[in-house]
């Protein structure tokens, strides 16, 4: 199997292929741009620039659709209606332009996948691509043409509502994931009506809001942002994703939906992207309350010249594009380079030969095909990260389990944020599936405990403990509401909310054996929880089909092989934390924690590293863990050379067994660190993975090939340069454990 970070290869080089064929003086789609630009009026130029929300067919939006001033619409979710405000901006306005339809279809529109982050949990860039290409079958099918997805900005504290939507903490795996889900929305063919423009969002840095709170300000020094938050785009463009998105965020003080560095200097000239860059809802109004723009003329004023081509439900344009235009503060070169992208999204999309939707009686949702992918998804985004005695999964031997807890039967809460097109009565929970599927066979007892994951009334515990004194076992379904993470979600206290511990608390003391099923958005602080449950299986809001594939693994139907695609921190006061950290001149050793310290010691005693003395050094779980129901040995680590040229690749590899009696999966892992560089780099750096399936007793060799641009690294010149030095390298199962070696580049 090769690793997929050629696969990755694979994805750019065919970027780079199309994008050959794209913006060329002879490229026939161009002249029709060009030709159409040439006949348009100012006024209907700005009217391209505009994306407002449905209204269905009031009068005001037929009015603004036949005037051509409305480019895009959002939100409108019914066949004859897009059709029909298709037909009236394709038959009455002057020059027959057609609208492009859009909706936020992140992780499913109808059959729903698991949350992106989970998605990045299976560390199967398949999944994301079976994902987005399901959600678009399904959304095309009703006129929507282009999604606000893949969001692939890299998140690092979980206290931050939309983690749920990324790809996690890494920006290889954010690109890896991300360039898979730009592939799966988009297809083989643009213009095939069953595909949805991708849009690569927010541009940029936006998970590094401070505090982990939605909206906030960020201060991100250029090699960072060159390092960590931009190669995901940067992979998104190579891809050929038709459309980015403005953050909401500042970046050192200037807006993104104001930002000329970001997307003209490194977005359009260092990338040569020509595709479409839209706003974020409201964006450009919102440099108002920044702080960066005094009303909404200098705003729209700011966002034209900073090439913000579409102004999503903000008004500006609408407004004030013209007045600016004519008074010479923003050029009409400026507006007609925003068009030019614009119509090319819409021929890229091949709107101009086919505009209309096909009206089916018979929508394509929820078939087979697509509730198998969505169980295969949330059967391979499942972590495993305990399972003491091997209690997991549940054999031959149980003759009764306890279903509890607040997500044992949440429909709406499972499928997560941000599917506001999912039908929770097309849920299946854990308990519908395991009374399916094991209600003759083994005796039931249902009893969630608490009504909710915020219920904080304590008379339903005792009815749950009394349930759970019958059964043999009890599998407690606990997390958070779908409605606690996503936008605007952000979270101080990152805990299991309610009384959900002092459920698990009562559970503990009947004696009975406690499988933990965390079914939440975000990664959690459970520690408590997890030292007092004898198996802890995590999944990140994993959608419709969440039920079967959690009872697959439950009773060993499914062998589980996620990884954590973020770090799992002990404690809130650890965050932001990451394994991709440097290590100060005083890494952690000799640790105390605060309960060793003995009274009445010395300042000086224990010692001066860098740790928490109430939490360590080390998080709950590192980036990368999970555990299987086999085990995997790694031996036999061997580099083709010890030393290498600057222009030379160096290949890695070892040999992975299967030593139990399972087949399962095990995700390889490369990482590298440059031990001493002109700048401190990162004690560890994800470089490549494989998800390999071995059959039991069976080994295999996973080879990783190391390019020089792989080792190379942004200066404070703002240049990607490789010294020479020593390298390390490490093969394993997570980012904390595996073989080592090291070689020179000379």
């Amino acid at each position: 199997m090769i690793s997929f970070y050629k696969k990755f290869i694979g994805y750019i080089c065919l970027g780079f292929l199309l994008a050959s064929f794209t913006n060329d003086g002879n490229d026939p789609t161009e002249a029709k741009i060009n030709e159409l630009l040439s006949k348009m009026t100012l006024e209907e130029k700005i009217g391209q620039m505009n994306q407002l929300t449905g209204t269905g067919l009031s009068d005001d939006m037929k009015g603004l659709v036949a005037a051509g001033k409305v480019g895009s619409i959002l939100n409108e979710l019914d066949a004859k209606t897009t059709n029909e405000l298709q037909r009236i901006a394709i038959e009455n306005s002057r020059l027959g332009i057609p609208l492009v339809f859009a909706r936020d279809v992140v992780h499913g529109f109808k059959t729903i996948f698991p949350i992106p982050l989970g998605q990045a949990a299976s560390w199967n860039p398949q999944v994301a691509e079976n994902g987005a290409r399901v959600a678009a079958m399904e959304a095309s099918s009703v006129g929507i043409r282009w999604t606000f997805a893949p969001m692939i900005d890299v998140s690092r504290d979980p206290r931050w509502g939309r983690i749920a939507e990324s790809c996690g903490e890494d920006p290889y795996l954010t690109s890896v994931m991300g360039v898979a889900m730009i592939k799966g929305f988009q297809g083989e063919d643009l213009t095939d009506p069953s595909s949805l423009a991708a849009c690569a969002k927010h541009f940029a840095g936006y998970g590094a809001s401070e505090a982990g709170k939605d909206y906030n300000t960020t201060w991100i020094p250029e090699p960072q942002l060159r390092e960590v938050f931009l190669p995901p785009f940067e992979a998104a463009v190579k891809a050929n994703a038709a459309t980015f998105m403005c953050s909401f965020n500042d970046i050192n003080g200037v807006p993104s939906s104001g930002n000329p560095y970001l997307n003209k200097t490194i977005l359009r000239d260092e990338w040569k992207y020509d595709g479409m860059l839209v706003s974020d809802w409201g964006s450009i109004e919102q440099m108002i309350p920044h702080g960066f723009c005094a009303d909404l003329k200098e705003a729209a004023e700011k966002a034209a010249n900073a090439a913000v081509d579409m102004d999503m439900m903000g008004y500006a344009y609408m407004v004030h594009l013209e007045e600016l235009v004519k008074s010479g503060a923003v050029s009409e070169k400026t507006v007609d380079e925003a068009v030019k992208n614009i119509l090319r999204l819409k021929f890229r999309l091949g709107l101009f030969d086919n505009p209309y939707t096909e009206e089916k009686e018979i929508l394509p949702f929820y078939t087979p095909e697509a509730l198998q992918m969505a169980k295969e998804a949330a059967i391979e985004s499942t972590i495993l990260l305990k399972n003491d005695k091997n209690i997991l999964p549940l054999n031959d031997n149980i003759k009764s389990v306890a279903v509890i807890g607040p997500l044992s039967d949440a429909p709406a809460d499972q499928i997560g944020t941000w599917c506001f097109d999912g039908e929770p009565e097309h849920s299946v929970t854990p308990l519908n599936a395991i009374q399916a599927e094991y209600g003759n066979k083994i005796k039931i007892i249902a009893e969630k405990g608490l009504a909710y994951s915020r219920d904080k009334d304590q008379q339903g515990i005792s009815r749950a403990v009394a349930a759970a004194q019958q059964a043999d076992v009890i599998l407690f379904f606990a997390g958070e509401e779908a409605v606690l993470s996503g936008e605007a979600r952000s979270r101080a206290d990152i805990s299991l909310p309610g009384a959900q511990s002092q459920l698990l608390s009562e559970l503990k003391k009947s004696g009975k054996p406690v499988v933990m099923v965390v079914m939440a958005g975000r990664p959690l602080t459970i520690q408590k929880e997890t030292e007092e449950a004898d198996a802890v299986l995590y999944s990140f809001h994993a959608g419709t089909m969440a039920g079967p594939a959690l009872a697959d693994v439950i009773f060993g139907k499914a062998v589980p092989s996620g990884k954590l695609p973020v770090t799992m921190p002990r404690m809130v006061g650890q965050v932001p934390i990451y394994y991709a950290h440097k290590n100060t001149g005083r890494p952690a050793s000799n640790i105390d924690l605060i309960d060793d310290i003995p009274v009445g010691a010395e300042q000086t005693s224990i010692g001066f590293t860098s740790y928490h003395l109430d939490a360590g050094d080390s998080p709950l779980f590192p980036f990368g863990y999970g555990l299987s129901y086999t085990n995997f040995e790694y031996t036999d680590l061997k580099l083709s050379s010890n030393e290498i040229d600057k222009n030379q690749n160096i290949t890695i590899r070892c040999t992975v067994k299967n030593t139990g009696n399972r087949e399962a999966a095990e995700v390889v892992q490369l990482y590298v660190r440059n031990v001493v560089a002109s700048l401190v780099r990162p004690v560890k750096e994800l470089k490549d993975f494989n998800k390999v399936t071995l059959k039991p007793g069976e080994a295999r060799e996973i080879s990783f090939t190391l390019t020089p641009e792989q080792l190379s690294f942004w200066d404070l010149n703002n240049k990607r340069v490789l010294e020479t030095g020593l390298f390390h390298c490490w093969i394993g199962t997570n980012s904390a454990e595996g073989l080592q070696g090291s070689f020179t580049v000379r």
